[in-house]
């Protein structure tokens, strides 16, 4: 297996994937519509710049146009699809929810069905820890936690595009692999990122909104989910789904203590209401993937963090 179709491969985690795989000699075929939720000259830069990393296939194509992604498939008859197209964000799913239907939605269920109809053998789509809801943080959340108690539109896209995704494995005997991604950062994150206003704030030495102060994620660095996403890929076999997170929960105001630390600037809190959509803490058990995938996380939050400061200050 080694010829692989990448959708929304020029994002945060899909350049960073699509990298992975042209240095482990994958053929690769790369689709992104350039969307404009956040400044595509970002986009572009990072396909320009993998470049530099192995020669692939570029596509700029919507992943609702069938026509376009049918040609595709039918060019390059992959073994296997990483589907990380989506558009991304909780508080933007409140204002267009009809947008994150037909891209999160309709977009994964019309790739599924292609992938069936060329005889692809493996499907992997990238979900999210936004599928737990609201819960209380007495442990970890298991994979079987998930249900229909979540607390956004986008939350909602993702879970219902895990159903298609094992309505397809059971339907048609693919191997379909969701991978629940918790809270990613690193290099070439998204502007709109908490980590990523952070650093930009404190640079220009301006107040850090917090919405909840109490608040708690599982900030799991770039690298760790790549190397996740590639033992999933090597490791499917029927329907599974994966979390994929550090571990360990860290509060809103450890994050900004070790920014702090790692820029050696002081922060000023800006203390603000919660948002709607939001949840208070998210908290992955990673028992399964270390079982199954021999995968477990290596990247402290204090080294990923001192990386994405060093790549940071290079921009």
């Amino acid at each position: 297996m080694k010829n692989v179709l990448v959708t929304g491969g020029a994002g945060f985690i899909g350049y960073h994937t699509c990298r992975f795989l042209l240095e482990q000699g994958y053929a690769l075929a790369v689709v992104d519509q350039l969307h404009p939720y956040y400044d595509p000259s970002l986009k572009r830069a990072r396909i320009d710049e993998l470049r530099r990393h192995g020669d692939f296939s570029f596509y700029r194509t919507d992943i609702l146009d069938e026509a376009a992604m049918r040609e595709v498939l039918s060019r390059h008859r992959p073994d296997a699809v990483i589907h990380l197209a989506a558009i991304p964000g909780v508080r933007g799913s409140l204002e267009q929810p009809l947008t994150y239907v037909d891209i999160d939605v309709k977009g994964t269920v019309q790739l599924l069905e292609l992938a069936r109809q060329f005889g692809v053998g493996r499907f992997l789509f990238a979900s999210s820890s936004s599928v737990y809801g609201e819960r209380a943080l007495t442990r970890p959340l298991r994979e079987e936690e998930a249900d229909l108690a979540v607390c956004s539109p986008y939350a909602a896209s993702k879970l219902a595009a895990e159903v298609f995704c094992r309505t397809y494995a059971h339907l048609y005997g693919m191997a379909v692999t969701c991978l629940r991604f918790f809270t990613v950062y690193g290099p070439h994150q998204r502007p709109d990122m908490a980590i990523s206003r952070f650093l930009r704030l404190l640079a220009d030495e301006q107040p850090l909104p917090l919405y909840d102060p109490h608040s708690m994620r599982d900030y799991t660095y770039v690298d760790d989910i790549v190397d996740g996403i590639g033992a999933a890929l090597a490791h499917m076999d029927g329907y599974q789904v994966y979390n994929l997170g550090s571990g360990r929960p860290v509060g809103l105001l450890e994050l900004v203590q070790t920014l702090e630390h790692v820029t050696g600037k002081k922060a000023r809190l800006e203390i603000r209401g919660a948002q709607p959509g939001d949840v208070t803490g998210t908290w992955a058990d990673i028992a399964k993937a270390r079982g199954l995938l021999g995968w477990t996380p290596q990247v402290t939050l204090q080294e990923g963090l001192e990386r994405y400061y060093r790549w940071w200050r290079k921009q």
